[in-house]
């Protein structure tokens, strides 16, 4: 019998991608909202197909967005600049139906001190954190963000002939032999100009993005690859395919290696606690697995609207744990405020300099690229110091 391999894909899109376009607006409108007024309640969802945008949902402000302008910044910024290509800033139509926050959600959440404020929503979020890699992010994951940051960073730079906007990427690994885990198949679909030599631009990708990006990991060059398998992609973008916002959670988060509770990120203020306290349970995994408490560590958070506390916080140590799950929530419970008013103070989330539109892109979580509060490992030597006396 043919032995399987033990393999697990995870996929990445890039900022030309039509839900990752709905994203990037829907952080602009955040962005301007809390840099004019932090205390801006935003909840806003963007649908984009071919050359029209929608936006909708709840804002409460003091600012008055600029929707047309913003819209036509983010479209530009990725490159959606021409007629032919089906989305067009020039020319792009903006349609806006946004209303206030319900005043019956505001009253829970509106709090004179950070101590008292509620959770925007029930829900459940989940963080995760893993000595795979050096960021503490799965393989798959991290892999599969920089073929699509590398491929947008070379197009932009003028270096990938070609190349438009619109792309995915999707790494599989090979687990089989744990002491020798391998690179098993690249994908990348990487929409084009309809008049290029799609051998040449083939042959780009694997030698300068493929094999460049998978080297930089320190794994194997002779891994099997698709490039664009139905033979053209021409034809992307918003123009292609429905747009938006929230849709890419999984890319956004750990590729399909961890749970997730549902709510997206994009186009909400950190009241949400979709995702203040999806950004909180990556800082406690992260700070743990760095301490040595686990090799792999999931966080689970709940939270009932317009109350502070949260209703459970769970664990989930993978048999991977130098300590049982009691002693690890006890450090938990002593060293993480996990109130989302105390969540948005500790990490800056409403400071009219932090930009949410950074995020939007290549995962909210393990950015080496960006200096990110929830990314640091600031709680390892108070983590080492109570479990000392375990």
């Amino acid at each position: 019998m043919e032995k399987r391999k033990i393999l697990f894909t995870s996929e990445s899109v890039s900022e030309g991608h039509p839900d990752k376009v709905c994203d990037q607006i829907s952080d602009a409108i955040l962005d301007v909202c809390l840099k004019e007024d932090e205390r801006s309640h935003v909840a806003c969802e963007v649908f984009a197909t071919n050359n029209d945008i929608i936006i909708a949902g709840e804002i409460t402000s003091k600012c008055k967005p600029d929707y047309v302008k913003i819209v036509k910044d983010v479209l530009k910024r990725i490159g959606y600049d021409r007629e032919e290509l089906g989305t067009d800033y020039h020319t792009v139509n903006v349609e806006v139906k946004v209303k206030e926050q319900s005043p019956d959600i505001n009253q829970g959440v509106e709090k004179k001190t950070p101590e008292e404020q509620g959770a925007g929503d029930q829900g459940i979020m989940f963080g995760y954190a893993t000595k795979e890699t050096e960021g503490y992010m799965p393989l798959a994951i991290s892999i599969a963000h920089k073929l699509v940051r590398e491929a947008t960073a070379q197009r932009k730079a003028g270096l990938f002939k070609g190349a438009r906007p619109d792309m995915k990427s999707q790494v599989t690994v090979d687990y089989t032999d744990p002491d020798n885990i391998r690179i098993d198949t690249v994908l990348m679909s990487i929409q084009h100009d309809p008049d290029i030599d799609l051998d040449e631009f083939k042959k780009y990708i694997h030698e300068k993005i493929m094999q460049k990006v998978v080297k930089s990991f320190g794994f194997n060059t002779d891994f099997k690859y698709y490039i664009n398998p139905t033979g053209r992609f021409v034809i992307g973008g918003p123009a292609g395919d429905t747009g938006l916002t929230g849709r890419k959670i999984i890319v956004d988060t750990y590729g399909g290696t961890a749970e997730h509770g549902g709510g997206a990120f994009s186009g909400k203020d950190p009241s949400k606690v979709d995702r203040s306290a999806a950004y909180m349970a990556r800082y406690i995994a992260k700070n743990l697995v760095a301490a040595g408490v686990a090799d792999r560590l999931q966080v689970q958070l709940a939270y009932a609207i317009g109350v502070a506390d949260p209703i459970s916080i769970g664990i989930k140590t993978y048999h991977t744990a130098k300590y049982s799950d009691e002693q690890i929530l006890d450090v938990i419970y002593r060293l993480f405020d996990c109130r989302p008013g105390m969540i948005i103070k500790n990490f800056n989330l409403t400071h009219p300099t932090f930009r949410y539109q950074d995020l939007t892109n290549y995962g909210h979580l393990g950015r080496p690229d960006l200096d990110l509060p929830w990314e640091k490992t600031d709680k390892v030597e108070e983590i080492r110091a109570i479990l000392k006396y375990f």
